[in-house]
């Protein structure tokens, strides 16, 4: 899809800018490619750079609830400075590498409701303006496909999905936000577990996964999180028996007696990731079986659309438009 814009800080007669993502989903780590397509204006104008920025909508927690905000998690400059004619047209290509941790959009062609965008931001003459969002796609790693395809074969089920402000102690985690999948649990762990939620760090060594258990409280047992973590070579994923791997993990998990508060690989003070519930918009119906990403009744996945559109077509740059640098005079 390509997003138009004129610069607003420019006025009347500016240059207009058009960023045009290649087709197909990328993935975490891998090459986001496209191009950045200019039209001159009514004079010649002095472009200082122009700069791809990563921008993920993340819910943050507080007590009186999760409000949503975009928050940029990568930069890149695809271009130095040099001169538009005016009128004149001029491409210029790109082929950037995505951050390992940047979080999957969708399964099998089916949207998790996880917003991920690509703004433009071009300056002239000291004046900056970030263009209109453009929505970018991310299909999983093999590693996270195995392990999803696997917990779909075990009878676990699609709940939600969505992005967390925060840190997860005791892993390599980079990026100041995190990924939750939730996923109702198997019939043989129903009277056991609430949920099960999945978090994937992927670097370029592999894949750490953190699983944690929502465990029922029982006439001799204690309900409450347990967590556990585990780490996947990118090369290690085939020639074996994931959903076997995963049932193991997923009873020791529910079995154990280390509480949420005590783990290993426990949450940053004041930045605990369990969830009372999921996340405005984010929401996608469980199938009971396999990993395909179900709808009930199309509410829910209409639901996702709207509030998905809603964040693009409400972002204007965050307030940024026409932004000068400091010394110029307003």
């Amino acid at each position: 899809m390509v997003f138009k814009k004129l610069l607003g800080s420019l006025g009347v007669g500016g240059p207009t800018v058009d960023t045009v993502l290649h087709p197909g989903a990328s993935t975490p780590g891998g090459s986001l490619g496209g191009e950045v397509r200019l039209k001159g204006g009514d004079a010649d104008f002095a472009i200082e750079h122009i700069t791809l920025e990563l921008v993920a909508r993340v819910e943050v927690e507080h007590d009186d609830g999760e409000p949503e905000g975009g928050l940029t998690f990568d930069r890149f400059t695809v271009a130095g400075s040099f001169t538009l004619s005016r009128g004149e047209e001029r491409v210029i290509p790109f082929d950037v590498a995505l951050p390992w941790e940047t979080p999957v959009t969708e399964l099998y062609g089916q949207d998790l409701g996880i917003v991920l965008g690509v703004r433009t931001e071009l300056s002239v003459s000291g004046a900056r303006d970030k263009g209109d969002l453009d929505r970018l796609t991310v299909g999983p790693l093999p590693a996270q496909e195995a392990v999803l395809e696997a917990l779909g074969q075990l009878g676990f089920g699609f709940r939600s999905a969505d992005l967390e402000l925060g840190r997860i102690q005791g892993t390599g985690q980079q990026l100041p936000f995190y990924q939750e999948i939730e996923l109702s649990p198997a019939p043989r762990y129903a009277d056991r577990v609430n949920e099960i939620e999945v978090t994937f760090l992927a670097g370029p060594g592999g894949l750490e996964v953190v699983l944690e258990a929502d465990k029922r409280g029982g006439f001799l047992s204690e309900g409450g999180d347990t967590l556990c973590r585990f780490v996947i070579g990118h090369h290690e994923v085939h020639g074996r028996d994931w959903a076997a791997e995963m049932d193991s993990r997923i009873e020791a998990l529910i079995v154990s007696r280390t509480p949420h508060g005590h783990s290993a690989y426990g949450h940053a003070a004041g930045q605990e990731h369990h969830r009372t519930g999921p996340g405005m918009g984010t929401v996608v119906a469980a199938g009971a079986a396999g990993v395909a990403v179900g709808v009930v009744g199309g509410l829910v996945a209409a639901e996702v659309i709207d509030e998905v559109g809603d964040f693009f077509e409400g972002d204007e740059g965050d307030g940024d438009d026409g932004e000068q640098e400091e010394g110029e005079e307003g």
